[in-house]
């Protein structure tokens, strides 16, 4: 599958460095560590902690309406704080794990967080007085106290520590366990399998149970399995490869720029043999042959010999007052992808705002297939996930391929990224039709909001969501694999770490862009009250469809401008 053997391929690059040194460890028997004997131990822990992850935070919002009576809006806002949340915190374990602890303490202790959170949550569920209620024949239902809501968000924060630090870290993990590419490349498409797999179980199982029989019974059914994946973990201890911390490669980007104000009076030369160049452990591969890029020319000062800098062994004498070549290529290129990256920003908030905003619509449609099954609510976005996945796999075996067959090229990241981003204003547009539709069906009917002021059900089927998500759907599968490629081929190969987490940071950001969207919308327009059905969502997805108009064009003038650094064809 070619986007994803691109994908991988820059994976085994960041995590095959450290394979001689590792593949040395050996058990206590003498048998070597790492290899295909962990991968089930990998496998079932990520299995069971998405499986418990995903089972509380897919139906968080339908959670705080029904038992807690927040608001229907307030409800998504406060899923948009915690995705936002779950998907910045993996950069704090990248630098953790690099830097301190290493991948094996990080996911252990991340695991026992996800544990400790969902177990609060579950408290919350059985526990009466943790949660409000309703007056006996009124409709009059109280909102939580003080004291209710500070034990549910320490769950909730909890939980969200341990679900985002996990994905990641976990995967880097799995990937040093190997030392052939091969094998390693075999490893993330199972690894991704079960990633996808684990996630549509649980928003269907997990969901299911949450609905129809009670929260208390899902939520702790989501600590078992939080719990048998931590324990599996744990026991594949003998068998990892542990990594060892390397150093932050944060440090040496603000050295750069400390270094380059330090000597902004230096005179910046055109001879190589002014500049600094560091060789590690006799490999040049890293290094930069020729004198430093004039883009960005100002940064060039830093490394810029001058007398003291350097010691008689050719070490640096003064960390904060010289950086080799390659370290300032490193921050240029950075900088350079900056604006592609905040592109990519806008790109997701959009799709934040739906994700929630699809729940809430699907509360106030008929969810039922046939006479007695009913959809949950909370699982309704899980039409994405399949999609993304059944594209993936359509797009890498047969238009890639066909593609290069008819063109003799293939689709570089920035033309898959791009291709997403049509998809997703194509879903923006969807959307705003079938509100139009849902909202004059509602009108229509003169439907009554229920009480607490959430959304009276629509006489017109869930199912008419399902195009929307579809389309979301391709839309990451080109847009997904497409942003990776470009940040693991792009990025230094000290941060590729850093790039593993790229993704997720862009998501996390974009959940907070989409809650301040919304409070800034409910401030300014009527169209997003606590009914929906008086409200003109339809116009929040319209504005939308306008803004990703605007920010495709961004994106193509970035992309017109941008030259790659490292392309793999």
């Amino acid at each position: 599958m070619s986007s994803m053997d691109q994908l991988q391929n820059s994976a085994i690059t960041a995590t095959s460095t450290n394979g001689d040194r590792e593949s040395q460890q050996v058990l206590s028997s003498g048998h070597k560590r790492g290899g295909w004997v962990t991968f089930f131990f990998v496998s079932a822990t990520l299995s069971g902690l998405m499986i418990a992850g995903w089972g509380w935070l897919t139906n968080l919002i339908v959670y705080l309406i029904e038992e807690f009576n927040v608001k229907s809006i307030d409800a998504t806002q406060v899923a948009n704080v915690v995705n936002g949340s779950i998907n910045l915190v993996p950069i704090i374990g990248a630098v953790l794990a690099d830097s301190f602890l290493g991948s094996f303490h990080v996911v252990s202790i991340s695991s026992l967080f996800s544990l400790l959170g969902i177990v609060v949550l579950t408290l919350t569920a059985t526990l009466s007085y943790l949660r409000p209620h309703c007056e006996i024949g009124s409709s009059l239902c109280h909102g939580p106290s003080k004291l209710q809501l500070a034990v549910l968000y320490s769950g909730i924060t909890l939980a969200s520590i341990g679900l985002g630090v996990v994905r990641f870290t976990l995967a880097t993990l799995g990937a040093n366990q190997f030392d052939n590419p091969t094998d390693q490349g075999s490893f993330f498409n199972w690894f991704f399998f079960t990633f996808y797999a684990a996630c549509v179980v649980s928003s269907v199982g997990i969901v299911y149970v949450e609905d129809n029989i009670g929260w208390g019974v899902g939520f702790g059914i989501c600590a078992v399995f939080n719990l048998l994946g931590w324990l599996i973990f744990l026991l594949g201890n003998r068998f990892y490869r542990h990594d060892k911390p390397q150093g932050s490669p944060y440090t040496s980007l603000a050295r750069v720029i400390v270094a380059a104000i330090r000597k902004r009076k230096v005179p910046v030369s055109s001879e190589s043999k002014d500049y600094y160049y560091e060789i590690n452990d006799g490999d040049d591969k890293n290094s930069t042959a020729t004198t430093p890029k004039r883009s960005f020319r100002f940064l060039n000062h830093a490394a810029v010999k001058t007398e003291g800098d350097i010691n008689s062994d050719g070490s640096i004498a003064k960390p904060w007052r010289l950086c080799s070549v390659q370290q300032v290529e490193d921050l240029k290129t950075l900088i350079r992808i900056f604006p592609l990256w905040a592109s990519t920003v806008f790109l997701a908030t959009p799709i934040a705002i739906q994700n929630n905003m699809t729940v809430l619509q699907a509360l106030a449609m008929d969810r039922h297939l046939g006479p007695n099954f009913k959809i949950p609510a909370g699982s309704i976005t899980i039409v994405v996930l399949i999609s993304s996945a059944a594209f993936i796999a359509l797009l890498d075996r047969f238009l890639y391929p066909n593609w290069k067959s008819l063109t003799g090229r293939s689709l570089t990241p920035l033309q898959k990224v791009g291709t997403g981003h049509v998809f997703n204003i194509l879903s923006m547009a969807i959307s705003a039709v079938v509100e139009s539709k849902r909202l004059k069906i509602a009108h229509d009917n003169h439907l009554q909001g229920q009480p607490g002021g959430n959304a009276a059900v629509v006489p017109m089927l869930a199912l008419w969501l399902f195009p929307q998500l579809i389309v979301v759907g391709i839309g990451e599968a080109f847009q997904f694999p497409g942003n990776v490629s470009l940040y693991y081929q792009e990025f230094p190969v000290s941060m590729k770490s850093t790039a593993t987490s790229m993704i997720s940071i862009v998501i996390g950001i974009a959940f907070y862009v989409s809650a301040t969207v919304v409070d800034l919308i409910r401030n300014v327009t009527g169209w997003l009250p606590n009914d929906i059905n008086e409200g003109r969502l339809d116009n929040v997805y319209w504005s939308f469809v306008v803004v990703g108009i605007l920010n495709f064009g961004y994106f193509l003038l970035c992309a017109k401008f941008y030259k790659y650094q490292n392309l793999q064809h």
